[in-house]
């Protein structure tokens, strides 16, 4: 059975945007991590917006990141969109719980959830993540779209790895607490 591992970057005070935008330039040897994670996925699960936003970007980019972004099997998940042109992708229309469920059951890599916000509020509200991995960039929005909306009981996490990048990035990794 295949790990679902959410992969998102996120304020210190836990926003994945500030109200007006703004983000820390990335240091070159983060990049390197993330790309080396993003290798290993089997699949990439994500929200509609997302979906739009980097199908209109990673097939014409020449960034490290696309070539991994563009030949790694995506499922978007959407109720509205008619069709998904990004290569590698499908539409996933029905129940949330179901459909990854379905995916956890197929073989390859682990299933790497990029969001958006929304997205990631819906998957942790029905508890589908399996493993977080947070990369708490050092700045402070003091509001913004949070990471966690609307969870029906606190989200016991137990912390299974740290890694720092200078200069002030930490990338915590988390897995759902048994108790």
């Amino acid at each position: 059975m295949r790990d679902v591992v959410l992969m998102m970057t996120v304020s210190i005070d836990g926003y994945v945007r500030g109200a007006n935008g703004g983000t820390v330039p990335e240091p070159e040897l983060l990049q390197q991590w993330k790309l080396d994670q993003i290798g290993r996925a089997g699949t990439h699960i994500m929200g509609r917006v997302t979906y739009g936003e980097m199908a209109s970007h990673w097939p014409n980019s020449s960034d490290a990141y696309a070539k991994p972004m563009n030949e790694i099997p995506k499922v978007v998940f959407s109720k509205t969109l008619e069709e998904a042109t990004w290569s590698e992708s499908t539409i996933a229309r029905g129940d949330i719980t179901e459909e990854i469920a379905d995916l956890k059951r197929r073989p390859g890599g682990k299933i790497i959830a990029w969001g958006g916000a929304t997205f990631v509020q819906a998957l942790s509200r029905a508890r589908l993540i399996d493993e977080y991995v947070l990369v708490i960039q050092p700045v402070a929005f003091g509001g913004g779209l949070p990471m966690f909306r609307d969870l029906p009981e606190a989200l016991q996490l137990d912390r299974v790895d740290t890694r720092v990048f200078e200069p002030g990035y930490v990338v915590n990794r988390y897995q759902p607490s048994a108790n």
